[in-house]
């Protein structure tokens, strides 16, 4: 109920000042006076200000222009009625108020067990004493016509004053209270609304709200004010949402209208009362709906014919087609240079036997963890080292003998035997610290040699396979 004057600090004339102030009182109640002797007021100064039956006090609220455009908007015309203000309240005036207004809760409570004894359906709200303590007004509220004409008599002789009995709305009752509204504001009729309007159920049915009382009353008991605001809002977005009066025909069955959002124009519905809902926009509804006029039912609510389904199929997979081919040209581009990286190793290792010896090799640092090769016996390395007549015989033996054993890590100890001996001493000392020593493709006893060239840094070359070794019948040879 407070009004800021925004036009205070235009520098206004006083001349051409407005000589009417808007004076409050309590319960927010406002009333016009006429400044006649030009008080040199400002908002919020106390004044005593003339009433029919004495005088009484309130504040400044407005004064200036403004007062003029508030009295035409309520209405109220500028004429001898208006009241004069007297002068501004002193300590005296404002000390008398006080003890007048401590008599009002009292005489509530007393007025509310004589209301109970009489009879009467009506609630006692609130009580206003006048600042000469002389007269008090009674606010009270009831849904039927009270005849409250004896409660007079017993009030007036009881208090001693002159009683006026004044019957407002719950919705002035809940403003005149004050409170704190389910959106955790002050209410509205106790700041800032002055006229109340009428609010009818159409308004939440416009804007899609649960019919239910207890959510749509408010304090007062009554429909809530505020849903007024933005129902002029609701009206202009449902002009373009069409009217379901039946439900859609398609060949999936009959759909019903179960949702809608005005505001993004899109409506749900659903088929034979299922509880999967489809949304469709408007314009989609209302194409249906003359389909149906002239008798054609849709295929479904997306499309109208089973074709159009099979088109975005084939589309899809179209797309899909065109992603494969685009991954396929990258892969094909990456598997010729892998093939070329894998014959060339394929042709060193398959690379024909040469007479001269292999040139020597980096020695490899063992891994961690790997197990030191095993000794070989002295018999089967004489027997493979050594030309015999019984070479055929003492080979299968040996390859017997080497199925039963573990397979070593370094396939060149098998071809060498002296380096073989070194190895095992070696790694008998020392086993993990002390790498092996690199090792001749053939012994000198032997004759030939097979040599692999030097091996690129950077990468380990495994061992063959038992099956696949090329030197393990090259000691007879």
């Amino acid at each position: 109920m407070n009004s800021f004057d925004w036009l205070s600090h235009m520098g206004i004339p006083q001349v051409d000042n407005f000589d009417i102030v808007e004076v409050k009182f309590k319960g927010g109640r406002k009333d016009y006076y006429r400044n006649v002797d030009y008080l040199s007021l400002t908002t919020g100064d106390p004044v005593v200000v003339d009433v029919p039956s004495g005088h009484h006090i309130g504040y400044v609220s407005l004064q200036g222009e403004l007062v003029r455009l508030q009295m035409q908007k309520r209405k109220i015309k500028d004429d001898d009625n208006i009241l004069r203000i007297y002068r501004i309240a002193n300590q005296k005036d404002i000390e008398k108020w006080e003890e007048s207004k401590n008599r009002e809760i009292p005489t509530l409570y007393r007025c509310r067990q004589i209301v109970d004894e009489l009879g009467l359906k009506m609630k006692m709200s609130d009580i206003e004493f006048q600042a000469d303590n002389s007269k008090a007004t009674f606010y009270y509220s009831a849904d039927e016509r009270v005849d409250f004409r004896e409660l007079i008599k017993v009030l007036a002789s009881e208090f001693r004053i002159r009683v006026e009995m004044r019957q407002i709305s719950l919705r002035q009752e809940a403003g005149r209270l004050g409170g704190i509204g389910v959106c955790g504001r002050e209410l509205c009729c106790s700041t800032w609304l002055v006229d109340f309007k009428n609010v009818s159920t159409s308004a939440a049915r416009y804007q899609n709200l649960s019919l239910n009382p207890g959510k749509l009353s408010g304090q007062c008991g009554r429909l809530k004010c505020c849903l007024n605001y933005e129902l002029d809002t609701y009206m202009d977005a449902i002009k373009d949402i069409p009217t379901i009066e039946k439900p859609l025909q398609t060949e999936q069955g009959i759909a019903k209208l179960q949702k809608t959002d005005i505001f993004r124009k899109l409506m749900w519905f659903s088929y034979n009362n299922d509880n999967d809902w489809h949304s469709i926009n408007c314009e989609r509804v209302k194409e249906i709906q003359e389909l149906n006029a002239k008798g054609v039912k849709v295929f479904n609510l997306q499309f109208n014919e089973s074709s159009d389904i099979e088109d975005i199929a084939a589309q899809s997979t179209r797309e899909l087609e065109l992603l494969d081919k685009k991954f396929a040209k990258k892969k094909r581009r990456k598997k010729p240079r892998n093939r070329a990286q894998g014959n060339q190793q394929e042709a060193q290792n398959t690379a024909p036997e040469q007479k001269s010896p292999a040139p020597e090799r980096k020695p490899r640092p063992e891994r961690q963890g790997r197990k030191p090769n095993p000794p070989k016996n002295s018999d089967s390395e004489k027997q493979a080292t050594s030309p015999s007549p019984q070479g055929d015989a003492g080979n299968q033996e040996n390859k017997k003998r080497r199925n039963k054993r573990r397979k070593p890590r370094n396939p060149q100890s098998q071809n060498s035997p002296n380096q073989g001996n070194q190895n095992q001493g070696s790694q008998n000392q020392n086993p993990q610290k002390q790498p092996p020593q690199n090792q001749q493709s053939k012994s000198s006893g032997s004759g030939e040699g097979k040599p692999n060239g030097p091996k690129k840094e950077g990468k380990r070359r495994f061992p063959p396979r038992k099956n696949q070794n090329p030197n393990n019948n090259s000691g007879n040879e």
